[in-house]
């Protein structure tokens, strides 16, 4: 982790040196959640989550939104205002049922989750949803916008199931076609053997006859295995008709997760009710554990000398099988399908035969850095399909530090790509490597063209199995689509975007980027050249949330999806800048200032004359010193204007607030009309913090008294912003006045007198309880003491020899009774029970202090032995403890033994020397106390 940080901050350090790049761009603007509410529009409906589908309709004048089971139409100008009363889609009861069964979460995953939603024709929209992991689709009726109940189908490889799962669709409309292309076309349909006919404008549709083809269709043209077709069989009902149903000439491209656990990716083509679907390969080698993130159409056959066929690229990261370092190494990758692909006759039957897939490389190869994490596309299409231009946000992670970058991609360059040389799995080496042998003919992987139609391959159906073999096996491209940043951020994780090309006053085309990120703000960024100039970032939401989609009227609006609502903002809020330097330091393309109203205003939706309006999106006049200006600009705001006086104590600090034109300007203080110095670091004077956004002197003085005046400069252009007039005393003033009694006191003196009484109660409390314990404690004394018993394992020393030995008891049966108690004090099988408080004592000794039960008894000063048992081995022996001060001189009564006889112990006040008494009261000092137990537990 350390080592990471060490690269990232020699990346950042080498990159600003020596790479033309625009790393980690500072916002000109700062605009916060209050500031920008009066320009933006919102909607929200009670209950409702995940505002995460937005579709705008035809011509812009709907806005379709799918959330969490419900679809709402919603004013584009207005998105506050429903145009239709909302659609509420919820999975059944039982269908959740089933989800949460399957493991899945019912609080959060065991919903329907609109995760497609597009205009199919004039009078139909197409919506698919995540139906609580059973994805469905139905078809609305757009005019009344109902859901179409008959029309309800599976779901399964158009959506997924998983809510959180990657996923990209789009629908596929009707297209231009050449007069060459025109019977090759029909023919594909013919060929199927089905009563439809294909075309790229009429879609695969039913046919009856063929007169009414068009007038600049041959009717000798149309065959089928070079034999004439009954002209009579079928017909191209292209018609306006064909309006009124919305099951023809429309395709949906997907591209999801085809199973309930994800594990199979899946890019397909479905065609409504009669369609003919097409799918990729359930190989590693064609997708592998793919994050779709995008798709788009590029219509290259219009204008096409060539005859090329439209082509529909996906993007998406997945893991990388080509590498050999690290196999788990996740890449950007771009792949592509052509429209008219009707997969193989015996290979690859229903599949894709033109899928090719290569890399999109998003780095610098002179500093070996890439991102390889694709996270969103977004297609700008030009005037013609070769000037159509991919953006990506692609991310990188250093240890803990966040990277994200946008990089362009053009249509032609990823082409050339395909175009080139394939990859191959080399077996006997077992790696990737580039294909050097012969490429079959037709080309595989490549769409049909005139010239494979001038051999006789009309379609894929009737491409060689060399060809088919070949694509299947090598879907890989060896060269890759590369490309420089455009714009690089630190702790920045971007997540959607959107891109405007945008005319300026001088006729230039201009790139300006929306870049929305996981923290909720939204990035306005115009490209200048090889520069990212970031003009602002405003904060959309007032609890942070990351924005889900972005979606673009180029016109007007930006219209920003999130988890909790969706938002509505103008591409560019030009009354943002107050004064003619402040709008053209902006640089926005959208803006100019229009020296007749004295204002910043829009330039498309201005509407006099375009030669009041200014504009500098270079920075061409500040730089050749053409807009410099005599004397200072005053922001029109009383506040600014308004002469504040500040009083400070001498030692004291002094902080100055100032708040600047922008983040990009300097601050500069004059102090009674002079320019105030300032320190940098960690030096001692007066500084500018950033942070506080203020002019802090430390340890103000009498020198510091005086007229601060704060100019915010940029651009050699200075705005005046504050003004203080200071005076620096030598203690705080006190202030004596008469006041009226303040009738909040009252209340305090009560909340003192009332703790104080609480407390007063508490103490009472205690010292009666305190006096009760001892009382308890007292009786508790005169209560008559328990003798405790000690259990010790000890080794008893023997005898001296000049004693009697020592003769165990002895009974004559089982019914005898040890000391005649009428107890048994032997268990069954022979040992002695131990019981505390059962001892037998002298009645001359005094009683033994009593213990407390479950509590450790302290150690005894004195030990009496008494009825010892088999004294002369190892064993267990009875202890009657006394305190210390007493002495114990009896042993008690005698024992009976046997019948009518007895050995009697007690009476003796020596039993032992006192060489035994002292060797036996050191090996017991040397033991620790056997904690207390039951004595029914214990054995001897």
């Amino acid at each position: 982790m350390g080592c990471a940080k060490v690269l990232l901050v020699i990346f950042m350090i080498s990159f600003e040196k020596g790479i033309c790049v625009s790393w980690n761009p500072v916002p000109r603007k700062t605009v916060k959640y209050n500031d920008v509410q009066d320009s933006m529009a919102k909607f929200r409906a009670v209950g409702v989550w995940n505002y995460s589908m937005l579709t705008l309709a035809e011509h812009e004048r709907v806005l379709y939104v799918g959330a969490r089971e419900h679809i709402f139409a919603l004013d584009p100008n207005n998105i506050s205002r429903q145009l239709r009363p909302q659609i509420e889609w919820s999975a059944p009861v039982e269908k959740k049922r089933e989800c949460a069964a399957k493991g899945k979460n019912n609080q959060t995953e065991c919903f329907n989750y609109i995760r497609f939603l597009q205009s199919y024709n004039h009078t139909h929209l197409y919506t698919c949803g995540t139906y609580a992991f059973q994805p469905k689709c139905i078809y609305i009726n757009a005019d009344y916008f109902t859901l179409d109940s008959t029309t309800l189908e599976d779901g399964k490889g158009k959506c997924p199931y998983d809510p959180a799962k990657g996923h990209t669709g789009l629908i596929v409309g009707e297209s231009h076609v050449s007069d060459m292309q025109k019977p090759a076309l029909l023919f594909l349909c013919l060929a199927c053997g089905c009563p439809y006919v294909f075309s790229a404008a009429c879609g695969c549709i039913y046919a009856s006859s063929l007169p009414t083809l068009g007038r600049d269709w041959s009717p000798s043209l149309i065959s089928h295995n070079h034999e004439a077709v009954d002209r009579s069989a079928y017909i191209c009902a292209c018609s306006r008709s064909k309006r009124s149903s919305p099951f023809l000439d429309k395709e949906l491209y997907s591209a999801t997760l085809n199973n309930f656990l994800g594990t199979e990716p899946v890019i397909l083509r479905n065609l409504g009710q009669q369609h003919y679907s097409m799918k990729s390969e359930y190989l590693p080698a064609w997708l592998n554990e793919p994050n779709f993130v995008g798709s788009a159409l590029v219509r290259e056959s219009r204008n096409s000398k060539d005859g090329d066929d439209d082509k529909i690229y996906f993007f998406f990261s997945e893991r990388a099988v080509e590498l050999d370092c690290d196999s788990d190494l996740t890449v950007a990758r771009v792949a592509r399908v052509c429209k008219g692909d009707l997969g193989g006759t015996r290979t690859l039957q229903k599949k894709w035969t033109t899928f090719q897939k290569a890399r999109l490389m998003c780095s610098f190869p002179e500093r070996h850095i890439t991102f390889n994490n694709l996270r969103a596309v977004f297609t700008l299409p030009g005037a013609d399909w070769r000037s159509t231009s991919f953006y990506g946000i692609f991310h990188a992670q250093w240890g803990d530090v966040d990277v994200s970058a946008v990089c362009q991609y053009q249509i032609g360059e990823v082409k050339n790509v395909f175009d080139g040389p394939y990859k191959e799995y080399r077996e006997s080496s077992q790696r990737w490597g580039r294909y050097t042998g012969n490429v079959p003919s037709p080309r595989p992987g490549a769409c049909i063209t005139n010239f494979d139609r001038e051999n006789g391959y009309n379609s894929s159906l009737q491409l060689p199995d060399a060809t088919l073999n070949f694509a299947k096996k090598h879907p890989l491209m060896e060269d890759r689509a590369e490309a420089r940043p455009l714009l690089l951020t630190k702790g920045i994780n971007f997540t959607r975007l959107a891109v405007d090309r945008v005319s300026s006053l001088d006729q230039g085309s201009y790139i300006m980027l929306f870049i929305g990120t996981a923290d909720g703000w939204l990035q306005r960024v115009v490209i200048l050249g090889s520069e990212a100039h970031v003009i602002e970032e405003i904060q959309l939401f007032d609890r942070q949330q990351p924005v889900d989609s972005l979606t673009i009227s180029h016109s007007k609006y930006l219209y920003i999806g999130s988890r909790s609502e969706v938002l509505q903002l103008p591409l560019a809020n030009c009354s943002r800048y107050h004064s003619q330097p402040d709008c053209l330091l902006s640089r926005d393309p959208y803006c100019a200032w229009d020296s007749e109203g004295r204002a910043c205003v829009r330039i498309d939706l201005h509407r006099g004359s375009t030669s009041t309006l200014s504009q500098d999106l270079m920075l061409e006049r500040f730089n050749r010193g053409k807009a410099k200006f005599d004397k200072p600009f005053s922001i029109p705001s009383p506040d600014h204007s308004r002469l504040r006086n500040v009083t400070v104590v001498v030692g004291s600090d002094l902080v100055l607030p100032c708040h600047l034109v922008s983040n990009l300007a300097q601050p500069f203080w004059e102090l009674n009309e002079r320019e105030l110095a300032l320190v940098e670091g960690e030096a001692i004077g007066p500084r500018f913090d950033r942070a506080l956004r203020a002019l802090v002197i430390p340890q103000a003085g009498p020198l510091q008294a005086g007229r601060y005046i704060c100019y915010s400069e940029e651009q050699g252009v200075k705005f005046q912003m504050e003004r203080y007039q200071v005076a620096v005393v030598a203690s705080a003033p006190v202030f004596m006045e008469a006041r009226a009694p303040d009738g909040s006191m009252g209340l305090f003196w009560v909340l003192v007198i009332t703790l104080g009484a609480v407390c007063l109660l508490l103490l009472i409390v205690s010292l009666y309880l305190r006096r009760r314990l001892k009382l308890a404690l007292g009786k508790g004394a005169e209560m008559k003491p328990l003798e405790s018993t000690l259990v010790y394992p000890i080794t008893l020393p023997k005898e001296p020899p000049s004693r009697p030995s020592f003769v165990p008891s002895k009974m004559a049966n089982d019914e005898d009774r040890f000391w005649e108690t009428g107890a048994n004090y032997y268990y069954s099988d022979g040992s002695l029970k131990i019981v505390p408080g059962h001892a037998m004592c002298s009645t001359g000794s005094s009683a033994s202090p009593s213990a407390i039960p479950g509590q450790p008894i302290h150690s005894p000063s004195r030990l009496s032995l008494t009825n010892i048992r088999n004294s002369g081995t190892n064993g267990y022996i009875r202890l009657n403890l006394s305190t210390a001060g007493e002495e114990r001189t009896s042993m008690g009564a005698g024992m009976g033994i046997g019948m009518g006889s007895g050995l009697g112990l007690g009476g003796r006040e020596n039993d032992y020397s006192s060489s035994f008494k002292e060797e036996l009261r050191k090996t017991l000092q040397q033991r620790s106390v056997l904690p207390d137990a039951n004595p029914e537990e214990s054995s001897v």
